[in-house]
């Protein structure tokens, strides 16, 4: 630390012999070309190719790379699509300023392309300038930060130095820029809906809550949007989707994120087996659009299994509908439940207990029981189960989707039931929306929804073992 402070005083130093000299930040550079156009451009050619060209370029970036030679120098700049060489020769009025300049400086360079003996496309430069002056020394060696923690407190460090950080977040926009993509290809209208409610709805967890000042009244940061959306199907928007923040006050851990990004979508007059094909088509297409070549194999179809398949694949032969069955079972492994859960609560914990961890492949998971699934529609042959999903990969849930409720009647009643659960103490269910209710008192037809797990989608698609590593800023606690 005590190094690092030593630098950055000589860095002051340094700011305070510019601004003595004039503009110590100049905001009149403008940058013509990045780094990627130009080796896109001109790296194929030969060094005899190139020279008759007399090809100009004007760049900026940060200096990463810095060779002093005595009468001449280079350096490597890096702007936000890749890196560039400069020869600086002693030719230039102020390459004696140039040696005093640090790594993590933002210069601005104008001149003609090259090839070096080496091959190495570079730029000769005819005109040098210091646009920012960094005040911090970058990571040693150049090779990335090796302090978790610093890389998601520092972002902005993480990606200047950390090349694979940065191939992580460009993938993430490719993979959200493909969903949109494809969801537009199939007639979906991208909406958007509100991020504080009045009453939290439409998944089971803790919400965030908030004060209004002008309207005197509580609001709840948005745990999915879900209801809204269903809102706008009985309105006539058939096809709608939202690529949405959503906040769940609950802990944090590799996979979860108290501020985290999904993609809900409801088509209407389709079911869930249309949700369970469309789903697999879209994560389809987000792995194809970063070229995907890890141990997930997305292209062959997605395997099905319902959650009793699943349990007696570990050898549980008894009745999966039988209370007092499924609690001797969970006692037997050590886990805690509820007097007030039945028989659906238990078997799911059972199954997230023994089966879950082995759904590596994709795999559809299939007849949910109705009472952990307050907004599917009954299976017609079955009440004691929903027409719902939800998709495992590497034994992560990455989506959720159902055949949606449009009963009023068997809505209203399944909202009681979790208001008799949030009064027993369960601070996650939900709550009684009366003006959902009379939504559906107006009409919503038949219709299918899902929702996608962006963050999960990013970390299967780049091999990230974090939910930290695929979010820009992800929480953390203050700094000691």
């Amino acid at each position: 630390m005590e190094e690092e402070n030593k630098l950055i005083e000589e860095r002051r130093e340094k700011l305070k012999s510019l601004r003595a000299r004039g503009v110590a930040f100049p905001n009149d550079f403008r940058k013509k070309n990045s780094s990627s156009e130009l080796h896109a451009k001109y790296s194929a050619k030969t060094k005899e190719e190139l020279e008759p060209l007399k090809a100009g370029a004007t760049v900026a970036g940060r200096m990463v790379l810095k060779r002093v030679m005595g009468k001449a120098s280079f350096a490597t700049l890096q702007d936000g699509a890749g890196r560039i060489q400069i020869y600086v020769s002693s030719e230039l009025t102020n390459y004696e300023d140039f040696k005093h300049w640090d790594l993590g400086d933002i210069v601005g360079a104008s001149g003609t392309l090259f090839k070096t003996k080496t091959g190495e496309l570079t730029i000769h430069a005819a005109g040098l300038r210091l646009l920012t002056k960094s005040l911090r020394p970058l990571p040693e060696k150049f090779h990335g930060m090796a302090d978790q923690e610093m890389k998601y407190r520092q972002r902005y460090v993480d990606l200047i130095v950390t090349e694979k950080t940065r191939d992580t977040f460009q993938k993430r926009i490719k993979i959200i820029q493909a969903l949109r993509t494809a969801m537009a290809e199939d007639g979906y209208l991208e909406v958007e809906t509100p991020m504080m409610q009045p009453i939290p709805g439409g998944a089971v967890a803790r919400p965030f809550k908030t004060h209004h000042n002008a309207l005197d009244m509580e609001l709840y940061l948005r745990i999915a949007p879900e209801l809204y959306l269903k809102r706008l199907v009985v309105g006539g928007l058939e096809k709608v989707y939202e690529i949405n923040r959503n906040f769940r006050n609950e802990g944090i851990s590799t996979r979860h994120n108290p501020e985290f990004t999904m993609m809900e979508w409801y088509c209407a007059y389709e079911d869930c087996e249309y949700m369970m094909a469309h789903t697999e088509q879209l994560v389809r297409e987000a792995a194809r659009a970063v070229a995907y070549q890890g141990a997930i194999d997305y292209e062959k179809k997605f395997a099905r299994l319902s959650i009793p398949e699943a349990i007696r694949g570990k050898g549980i032969a008894g009745d999966l509908r039988d209370r007092a069955f499924l609690s001797g079972k969970l006692k037997e492994l050590k886990i805690e439940h509820k007097n007030n859960q039945d028989w659906g609560a238990l078997q799911l914990m059972l199954f997230e207990t023994l089966a879950e961890k082995e759904l590596v492949q994709p795999t559809f998971l299939t007849e949910f029981p109705a009472e952990v699934s307050p907004l599917a529609r009954r299976n017609d042959k079955d009440p004691g189960i929903v027409d719902r999903f939800e998709l495992f990969i590497d034994a992560k849930e990455i989506a959720n989707g159902f055949s949606e409720l449009n009963d009023p009647e068997d809505q209203a009643a399944r909202f009681r039931e979790q208001v008799a659960l949030k009064e027993s103490g369960d601070a996650e269910a939900m709550y009684y929306d009366a003006d959902y209710i009379r939504a559906l008192e107006y009409g919503l037809p038949p219709t299918a929804g899902g929702g996608l797990g962006i963050d999960r989608l990013v970390m299967l698609l780049t091999d990230s073992p974090s939910i930290r590593d695929v979010i820009l800023f992800p929480h953390m606690r203050p700094e000691a």
